[in-house]
C-alpha cells in the first residue's frame, strides 16, 4: 500500500480578514469630545441644578425654566437608572459587534450615569468598552 501525500488546500480567501475594534485618530478625536461634553454636562446638572437648594426650592414652588424641566426630567431618569440601563445596552451590544456609534452613546451613557448615581450599571459598562478593544471586527470592504 502507498501512501499518497493530499496537496495542501488553497488558502480560504473567501473569508474577510479580522482585525481588532481600534477607530481611526479622527473618530476617537469626535468620540472623546462627545464623552468630555457628556461628561461636564452631567456634572453641571448634578452640582449646579439638581443639587441646589434654592433652585430646588424655586421649581417646587412652580417656577417654570428650563432648569427646573432638565431638574425634573433627569431626576425621573436617574432614579429609574435609565442612565446605567442604557449605557450597559450599548455596551452589551458594542462587545457583541463592535460599531463606533454604539460604542460611543455608550460612553456618554456612562459618563451621565456615573456622574448622576447609577454608578453601578455605568461601570459595568465602562469595563465592557475596555474589553471592546480587544474584540474583532469584520471589515467591510
Amino acid at each position: 500500500m502507498s501512501k499518497t501525500a493530499m496537496p495542501d488546500p488553497a488558502p480560504d480567501n473567501s473569508r474577510p480578514k479580522r482585525r481588532l475594534f481600534r477607530p481611526s485618530a479622527a473618530s476617537l478625536n469626535w468620540v472623546i469630545a462627545i464623552g468630555f461634553l457628556a461628561l461636564g454636562y452631567a456634572i453641571y446638572l448634578r452640582y449646579l441644578v439638581i443639587e441646589q437648594t434654592q433652585i430646588g426650592l424655586a421649581c417646587d414652588a412652580g417656577l417654570r425654566t428650563w432648569q427646573c424641566l432638565s431638574r425634573t426630567v433627569v431626576s425621573a431618569l436617574f432614579e429609574n437608572e435609565v442612565f446605567g440601563w442604557i449605557s450597559l445596552g450599548a455596551a452589551v451590544l458594542t462587545l457583541i459587534r463592535p460599531v463606533l456609534p454604539l460604542f460611543t452613546i455608550s460612553l456618554a451613557a456612562s459618563a451621565f450615569g456615573i456622574v448622576l448615581h447609577n454608578a453601578g450599571l455605568s461601570g459595568l459598562a465602562a469595563a465592557l468598552l475596555i474589553m471592546c478593544f480587544a474584540r474583532p471586527v469584520v471589515d467591510q470592504s
